[in-house]
């Protein structure tokens, strides 16, 4: 088991991939601790997760809750961020900046208070691993909040890999995948996104919360990446 004896702290663990990749440290012999806004998250999670599983209900966007929640915890192995809020989209111009820093709070702000806080205490031979996603390599109209936050946590990634070093540092950059995040629209338009942009990728489908945990396991335990930021997307970029 390549994570025996290793303590991996997941921000965002409660569903879609973030629950999956704690499956997944968890069958490779880790414990884990998940951690959410939500509490009835926090508390469905460690119900299905079971022993080696602690929860902690933390607002992510609050950085002397999330400092606590590092202190708390104590030393641990691997951080792993993939908190993040419904996708939302559309015109630069039709967006005010309200909405445009909101979006970025979570998965920008929030990623960068979270390993501020989490790096004294991460143990030698230990990682960071980040979430982003393609919308930086082919955006689309709409996208322009979308893959600017995209593009500033590949650049993030970068600089900590350099900065918290030996401490290594990377990113998952995710295509489609069928995941809580996508709840926001009518089942019937969410499934029918799905079976189109399935079929349009070379894989011939959309990806699943498990497709993508294997890559923050690897992440985890391959001692010589760092400042990588790995592509999961069925081919998206490619066509």
């Amino acid at each position: 088991m390549k994570l025996r004896h290793q303590q991996v702290v997941l921000l965002g663990g409660t569903s879609g991939i973030g629950l999956a990749t704690a499956e997944a440290a968890l069958a490779a012999g880790a414990s884990v601790s998940v951690v959410s806004s939500r509490s009835e998250r926090v508390a469905k999670a460690v119900a299905r997760l079971g022993d080696r599983v602690k929860g902690y209900t933390v607002d992510l966007n609050n950085e002397s809750a999330v400092r606590a929640l590092f202190g708390q915890i104590g030393a641990f192995d691997h951080l792993i961020y993939s908190a993040g809020d419904s996708l939302r989209s559309g015109a630069l111009a039709d967006m005010d900046l309200a909405t445009v820093r909101q979006i970025f709070e979570l998965r920008v702000f929030g990623a960068i208070a979270a390993v501020k806080h989490a790096a004294p205490y991460l143990r030698p031979g230990g990682s960071v691993v980040l979430t982003s996603g393609i919308a930086s390599l082919r955006p689309q109209k709409g996208w322009a909040a979308l893959a600017s936050v995209c593009s500033a946590n590949e650049g993030l990634t970068r600089a900590l890999a350099v900065e918290l070093a030996p401490i290594r540092v990377n990113l998952v950059s995710p295509g489609l995948v069928r995941t809580p995040l996508w709840d926001d629209l009518p089942e019937l338009e969410r499934e029918a996104l799905y079976a189109a942009s399935g079929a349009a990728l070379p894989v011939g489908r959309v990806g699943e919360a498990g497709d993508l945990a294997q890559t923050y396991v690897y992440l985890m335990t391959n001692r010589y990446a760092t400042g990588q930021t790995i592509i999961v997307d069925g081919g998206g970029v490619l066509v």
